[in-house]
């Protein structure tokens, strides 16, 4: 065997050293399985038929989805792509994929959301306009909030989803528009979250 090949398999050797050694992405604190869950906005039909006879529509953004169901109304579903929280806790953030778009066709404005979270802190649900910097409160839990225990997986609330008065002043202001209005309910709120482990 020449020196090249014996310094070729000399080194092939110990890389292969060095990868066995190398440790597992589960050991270096890297999550096995990544977080995960969704949290949806139903609008009902009471809100949806105010909102279409006031020219005003939302649309869900890639990656959220869509559906409407004839007993319960609209529903945009946001999926989880990351965060660290613990609902029963009161603490920690979710992100989420996705966003939601706004239009007035009366008015003729537009808003899009990207960067779409959820505060487990605050039950709020928020994105940033785009173009802006400041996450907007959209949606927030009001009356007949559940949530599961702690240790309980996946983490739940469910609840009823009204529009806070911050959220709904900056709607108004980007719609041009006077139709939301503060502690306006939507319809309902829900989140389902697993912890990455």
């Amino acid at each position: 065997m020449n020196r090249t090949a014996v310094r070729t398999l000399a080194a092939a050797t110990a890389l292969a050293a060095t990868a066995v050694a190398l440790p597992s992405a589960s050991a270096t604190g890297t999550p096995a399985t990544p977080a995960s869950g969704s949290v949806a906005v139903t609008a009902s039909n009471a809100f949806l038929t105010s909102a279409l006879q006031s020219g005003i529509a939302a649309v869900p953004l890639p990656t959220a989805t869509g559906s409407y169901n004839s007993g319960t109304g609209a529903t945009v579903t946001f999926p989880v792509t990351g965060g660290s929280a613990s609902l029963p806790n009161f603490y920690g953030t979710i992100t989420l994929g996705g966003g939601l778009a706004f239009a007035d066709a009366l008015t003729g404005k537009f808003i899009c959301f990207h960067q779409v979270s959820f505060s487990g802190e605050n039950q709020e649900l928020s994105a940033v306009p785009d173009g802006g910097t400041t996450p907007v409160n959209l949606f927030f839990f009001g009356d007949n909030t559940v949530g599961s225990g702690a240790g309980v997986t996946p983490q739940t609330l469910t609840g009823d989803a009204d529009i806070p008065a911050d959220g709904a002043a900056y709607l108004d202001s980007a719609l041009h528009t006077s139709f939301f209005t503060a502690n306006q309910v939507v319809g309902s709120l829900s989140v389902s979250f697993t912890p990455a482990h």
